[in-house]
């Protein structure tokens, strides 16, 4: 049986000296995070340069300069029998996640782990603008962190939130 969600997921950031990202697990992880949540269709998880997120960032945020991830849902809510529903997109940059890693998730593994959650948790619905949608969403995050990234509880020194 095949899974209610895909995703896609890609590495398009310009040849040079970079952070090896392993798209497969990353992609693999937000479809049980899909999974989990009983979320059926598409997702694209793109792995981006800084001017790139930096670009969207301004664009989507109105906000100057580079962030770790952008979620952007796609929720107009047309569906065509037979054809998958488009989720929406999760954007990550690996070198914020790699400048903040240490003040943050703890390694730059647990990093990227959590901005995939939390960017599909995004593009689900979920937000963190009032405390009691942050409560429900830190929550959530941690509790699909635990069963589908450590395979147990969280490390010693892993944040959600910065400093």
């Amino acid at each position: 049986m095949t899974s209610p969600a895909s995703v896609v997921c890609a590495d398009e950031r310009s040849a040079g000296l970079q952070t090896p990202v392993d798209v497969d697990r990353w992609g693999a992880l937000a479809e049980a995070v899909l999974d989990a949540q009983g979320a059926c269709g598409e997702l694209t998880v793109t792995f981006v340069d800084l001017d790139d997120i930096a670009e969207l960032n301004a664009e989507h945020m109105g906000k100057d300069g580079p962030t770790d991830v952008l979620s952007f849902p796609l929720d107009d809510g047309d569906s065509v029998p037979g054809v998958p529903a488009l989720l929406g997109d999760v954007v990550i940059c690996p070198d914020v996640a790699l400048a903040q890693f240490g003040d943050h998730a703890g390694t730059f593994d647990d990093e990227i782990a959590l901005l995939v959650v939390h960017g599909v948790l995004h593009v689900l619905g979920h937000d963190h603008a009032e405390p009691n949608e942050a409560e429900v969403m830190r929550t959530r995050e941690l509790d699909l962190l635990a069963a589908l990234h450590w395979h147990g509880p969280p490390p010693a020194g892993f944040r959600q939130t910065h400093d």
